[in-house]
């Protein structure tokens, strides 16, 4: 793929989550993003805080996968699809973490993290290699930097 992958997303969205993260700080916050979604670009529309389950919450997220099944069905019933996920890391870095590409499983969507030291809003796509298996272990798939861009 020639060019970077684009995430829009409004900046009242980007403004509610920022403020979760610093509310939900030492601890990572998560949640789901909604919206219209394409391999290359894709628009937010909502976003949909969801509980950190994790055994360790400072340094690591997990959603609840009955909660995440819950959500799922809100943005079909919205008509939304799913655009991707959300998290912090209230201490850096402003990337994804050798655990973030472990535990992802969702090809092509956009996984946000957010960074309170140092400040910063970044986003990437799982990009899940070979495309003969979906799981990350047996692919080497990776995360692929995307833009943001605030409307």
């Amino acid at each position: 793929m020639d060019e970077q992958p684009v995430l829009v997303i409004p900046t009242d969205v980007r403004e509610a989550i920022l403020e979760r993260a610093r509310d939900g700080s030492p601890a990572e916050i998560c949640g789901i993003l909604g919206g219209e979604f394409t391999p290359d670009e894709s628009r937010v529309c909502s976003q949909y805080p969801a509980e950190n389950v994790a055994d360790s919450p400072r340094t690591r997220y997990r959603i609840d996968p009955e909660e995440q099944l819950e959500v799922f069905e809100r943005l079909e019933g919205r008509g939304e699809q799913i655009v991707g996920f959300y998290h912090t890391h209230p201490r850096g870095p402003d990337r994804p973490s050798e655990t973030d590409a472990r535990q992802a499983t969702w090809p092509d969507r956009s996984y946000l993290i957010i960074s309170l030291e140092p400040p910063a809003v970044r986003s990437w796509r799982w990009r899940a290699g070979d495309g003969r298996d979906e799981s990350p272990a047996s692919t080497g798939g990776q995360f692929e930097r995307e833009q943001v861009v605030l409307e």
